[in-house]
């Protein structure tokens, strides 16, 4: 893990992914960069305590139908509503470890080797707290062991 602890600073220039992309390694995690990945993980709080809401609201809408199908049809779709907010609600608690760990300046690193995560891969998973080949035994040794 790098020993780097450099925070973001409200000043630094907000970045594009293009931008970001572009940068090079000796810039791996500078202020600019978790500047955008806390921008990027705080919209993404925002969305699902957003969508968390809007669940709420629609199942506490109770209609009353007679039809026994149709009732099924609207439980089931509850049943689904409710399955894809339990996934967000496991989603928000590793966006929450992610900004706290951009606080604590390990955001980036991987947490079993310490080597960079990679730019394309936080870009593609912000949450990612493995590299990708560290993920990768990972998944191995979850599929050769069914741990």
């Amino acid at each position: 893990m790098s020993t780097q602890t450099t925070t973001p600073t409200p000043d630094a220039p907000m970045l594009t992914e293009a931008q970001l992309t572009t940068m090079s390694e000796a810039d791996y995690m500078n202020a600019a960069q978790l500047a955008f990945f806390r921008a990027r993980l705080k919209q993404l709080e925002v969305d699902l305590l957003k969508n968390a809401g809007e669940t709420t609201e629609h199942l506490r809408e109770t209609v009353l139908v007679p039809d026994p199908a149709d009732r099924a049809t609207i439980e089931e779709e509850h049943a689904l509503e409710l399955r894809t907010r339990d996934r967000e609600r496991k989603l928000l608690k590793k966006v929450q470890q992610s900004i706290a760990s951009i606080d604590a300046g390990e955001y980036g690193w991987c947490e079993e080797t310490g080597e960079p995560i990679g730019i394309p891969r936080l870009l593609a998973r912000p949450t990612a707290t493995l590299s990708l080949e560290a993920q990768q035994r990972r998944e191995l040794k979850q599929k050769l062991y069914g741990d």
